[in-house]
């Protein structure tokens, strides 16, 4: 696949951006000539929380200096990427690499921006020593990520989804529960429902399978709790950064083992798809609680499903799901301990929103207007 390239001045500031499906509203806020098509489609994508978004587009571009007549292209590979570097201005990038290699290839290179902070496929000392300045940004849509695993492991701690709105005795009894007040000559009147298997989060084991962007905030928000928080990964962090997040590395099999609560926090792909089958969940701790609100093609769909029959999973919390939209006599809905939500991780869009005028402002600062 060509690079898409927009055609305004020659002398104007040339943009690289990684083909990410999301990256793509740069396309509408930087590029006059950017096809109606798209146009439509993110007005369309952004409508329900940003009903002006085009003209929050314009408006966007308008507000920089030397961004607004730029020229854009868009590559999907690395070796897309090397075919723009010798005029490249300005990288916006997800997970394509940058280093000494191609820093040589791209003479008048100004900045690259990470789409994120964690910056491990750059290469920051070689972007110093070439005079490019590196932008990062910490994603408010991952920040929103980690506050909805969190919420989804309080919520069946709690048994929220089985009690709310279940407060008369009528309620409760049809939920399957027996209330009953105690006798209050002697006793508190603390769970008068007599509601079992609440759970506490404090002193209990999170593991995180994927220790990236999302999964540090999880960290992070599950240590204030006073979680033991282990991970796994390819590849251990150092120690200094395991002890800023507060975790502990383990390999995948104990990580199975000695987790009560187990956020997956993984891309979709091939390394990846179906990394949690039959044979992961038998290693499981009995009882574990399962979260994931990355993709859920890592899981395996018959083997959750079987280890919530056979109650090796305790609870399951899931945000994006195996085919959207999701179908009314999905079996996973017959369980009072399955969460499903309908890919709202992220939101609202203000979060993406928020994050592009971000980039844009940083962008636009840290290039001159003198464009080879």
């Amino acid at each position: 696949m060509n690079p898409t390239v927009s055609n305004p001045p020659i002398s104007s500031c040339h943009v690289v951006i990684e083909n990410d499906v999301f990256m793509r509203v740069l396309d509408v806020v930087l590029n006059p000539s950017c096809s109606e098509e798209r146009r439509e489609a993110f007005r369309d994508f952004f409508a329900h929380d940003k009903p002006d978004f085009l003209d929050w587009a314009k408006n966007l571009r308008l507000q920089s200096r030397h961004l607004q007549n730029c020229r854009l292209s868009f590559v999907d590979t690395q070796e897309e990427l090397d075919g723009t570097l010798h005029d490249a201005h300005v990288l916006v990038l997800e997970s394509l690499r940058i280093g000494e290699r191609e820093l040589s290839m791209a003479p008048a290179l100004q900045a690259i921006q990470k789409y994120g902070h964690i910056v491990r496929n750059i290469d920051a000392a070689a972007c110093e020593m070439h005079g490019v300045k590196l932008l990062t940004i910490r994603r408010r849509a991952n920040i929103a990520c980690a506050e909805q695993a969190m919420m989804m492991i309080l919520a069946l701690a709690k048994r929220l989804p089985e009690l709310n709105q279940v407060t008369s005795m009528k309620r409760l009894r049809e939920a399957g529960f027996a209330p009953a007040p105690f006798d209050r000559r002697h006793t508190p009147s603390s769970n008068w429902a007599r509601i079992p298997n609440l759970d506490t989060l404090y002193g209990s084991t999170l593991g995180i399978l994927g220790l990236g962007e999302v999964g540090r905030d999880i960290a992070l928000r599950a240590h204030a709790f006073e979680m033991q928080v282990i991970y796994s990964q390819r590849e251990q962090l150092d120690a200094s950064l395991e002890q800023s997040l507060h975790v502990k590395y383990v390999s995948f099999e104990d990580l199975l083992a000695q987790s009560d609560w187990l956020v997956v926090q993984l891309p979709s792909g091939p390394s990846t798809h179906h990394l949690l089958d039959a044979k992961a969940f038998g290693l499981m701790k009995k009882g574990l609680r399962l979260i994931n609100v990355s993709r859920a093609q890592c899981m395996e769909r018959d083997a959750v499903l079987a280890a919530l029959r056979e109650g090796t999973l305790g609870g399951f919390a899931l945000d994006t799901l195996w085919q959207e939209p999701g179908d009314d006599d999905d079996e996973l809905l017959s369980f009072p301990n399955v969460i499903l939500t309908p890919h709202t991780a992220g939101s609202p869009r203000q979060n993406g929103l928020l994050d592009f005028e971000q980039m844009v402002h940083q962008m636009d600062a840290a290039i001159s207007p003198s464009f080879k």
